[in-house]
Formats: C-alpha cells, sequence, structure tokens
C-alpha cells in the first residue's frame, strides 16, 4: 500500500544511499515525456526536502529543458534487493552551471567526474512508497566506465564547444549550457 511523506525521513535516507540506481522523469508541454537512468554515485540529499544531482553530459540534455520550462520532476528509488520498496521523490527542480553563484557551495557536496556539466536540484513537496514486488531481484556488478573514460579523453575546451552547440532538447525547447569548465 502506498505512503505518502511531506519530509524526507532518516530512513529515507538511508534507503537512497543503498541505491547505486535512480531514474528521473520531466516533461513540458508538447514535448516528449523524458525518463533517464542515473548510477555513478551523483545523488545527495542535501535537507529534509532539498536534494541535488550531479548531472555528467550524455546524449542530450532534456532533463535542464524540461525543467526550465515546466519545473516538475520525479525522482524514481527502487530496491533491487530485499527488502522489496519503490521510493518516488516529486518536486521542482532547477539547473545550476558552473557559472552560477550556488556552484561553488553545491559541488562541495559531490566528487566530480569527467564530464561534470551541471548539478540539479529539487526542492521536494511529496514523498511516496510503494511495495515495490513487481521489481525483480538483481545484483549490482559495478559502475561502468565508458562515460568518465570519453569525458576523461576530451579537453574542457573540446567539452564546452560541443555543449555550447546544443542550445535546444529534441523538441525545441531552450537549454542552458556551461560557459565555463566545472572547477
Amino acid at each position: 500500500m502506498a505512503e505518502f511523506f511531506e519530509s524526507i525521513t532518516n530512513d529515507h535516507r538511508a534507503f537512497i544511499a543503498k541505491q547505486p540506481l535512480f531514474f528521473v522523469a520531466t516533461a513540458a508541454d508538447a514535448a516528449r515525456i523524458n525518463l533517464s537512468p542515473k548510477g555513478m554515485d551523483c545523488f545527495r540529499v542535501l535537507d529534509d526536502s532539498t536534494v541535488a544531482y550531479l548531472d555528467v553530459g550524455g546524449s542530450g540534455n532534456e532533463t535542464n529543458a524540461h525543467l526550465a520550462a515546466d519545473g516538475r520532476i520525479t525522482i524514481l528509488f527502487c530496491a533491487f534487493e530485499n527488502p522489496a520498496l519503490i521510493l518516488r521523490l516529486y518536486g521542482r527542480g532547477r539547473a545550476v552551471l558552473p557559472q552560477d553563484a550556488e556552484w561553488e557551495e553545491l559541488i562541495g557536496h559531490f566528487t566530480p567526474l569527467p564530464g561534470t556539466r551541471q548539478i540539479f536540484v529539487i526542492a521536494v513537496e511529496t514523498l511516496q512508497t510503494s511495495c515495490g514486488w513487481g521489481v525483480p531481484i538483481m545484483r549490482f556488478e559495478r559502475e561502468r566506465q565508458t562515460l568518465s573514460k570519453y569525458h576523461s579523453g576530451v579537453s574542457d575546451s573540446e567539452r564546452l564547444e560541443k555543449w555550447a552547440a546544443r542550445t535546444s532538447s529534441i523538441d525545441g525547447l531552450p537549454v542552458r549550457v556551461p560557459s565555463q569548465a566545472p572547477a
């Protein structure tokens, strides 16, 4: 049975800390719904109503565009081991880029990764837990190194040039891009 919460509890924090994978869903009016898996130990609980995750450049930047247009975001964690549990965080998010004033304060919560592009900060409005009994039991083996290896082989200036050319989402929504490399 689903249960709703108004803030992040210590039990939620412990559950989140154990999960090597989470999913991010965003949408904007007349745009595709975006659903992305995330790993790489990039999620942090900042306080009882704020979370953030470090974003590494990949194939697109839909989350940035959707949050600028609409702001709504859902984060989903699910246990792949016992006990079964699903945790959804519903909120409103925004991108913080290396050139933004908040960057220095936020980046201190993370181990920077090659290709770090932005940090998404989410004001959590509601949390929901549910059983997760339909989720298969699987074991975490290891993180993939492919994306980190790719970004390690690209200079900051090459990466910034590539990102600067991507100023819109796949649906044509505007995207903010880094104008400087993360410190």
